[in-house]
């Protein structure tokens, strides 16, 4: 079974995490903020941090290095938070995601975009909707909506 490219062509976000490039559409973005405390919350998933309270509105933050179970690594000034909306079980909502750095905004062509390589089968790259080439680097492009759906199920 091969997985198919359903990364189209657009504006992404690219942002580094543990070493690594990835690209989310701009389109789901809201904004960009500094790392700021983090309110915990009791009995949720390791890999949420709590909650935030952006301008009067409770904000779910999510790790996304503990997300995708890659090791937490060390708080640097370069961290920051993306503020996303993303639908997860037929809702729309905003999600923080705590990220390495911001890098730039891309435009990815059709042509750049390759599907995900198949690696412990469709699970083990759900998330990943494809694989971009820009500038002699390789972008891992996201489905955030397909990602949070499947833990929160």
């Amino acid at each position: 079974m091969s997985n198919e490219t359903t990364a189209a062509t657009g504006k992404y976000l690219t942002f580094a995490l543990a070493n690594e490039s990835y690209g989310l559409p701009v389109l789901k973005v809201r904004e960009i903020i500094t790392l700021m405390d983090v309110t915990p919350v009791p009995r949720v998933p390791g890999y949420v941090k709590g909650v935030i309270n952006l301008r009067g509105k409770v904000i779910p933050v999510i790790d996304l290095r503990l997300f995708f179970g890659l090791d937490t690594g060390d708080s640097t000034e370069a961290m920051c938070i993306i503020v996303v909306e993303a639908i997860v079980s037929g809702r729309s909502g905003m999600f923080g995601i705590v990220v390495d750095r911001v890098s730039e905004v891309l435009h990815i062509a059709a042509g750049e975009i390759e599907p995900p390589p198949e690696l412990c089968g469709r699970l083990g790259t759900r998330h990943i909707v494809g694989m971009a080439k820009v500038k002699g680097d390789v972008k891992m492009l996201l489905d955030l909506d397909d990602a949070l759906s499947a833990r929160a199920a």
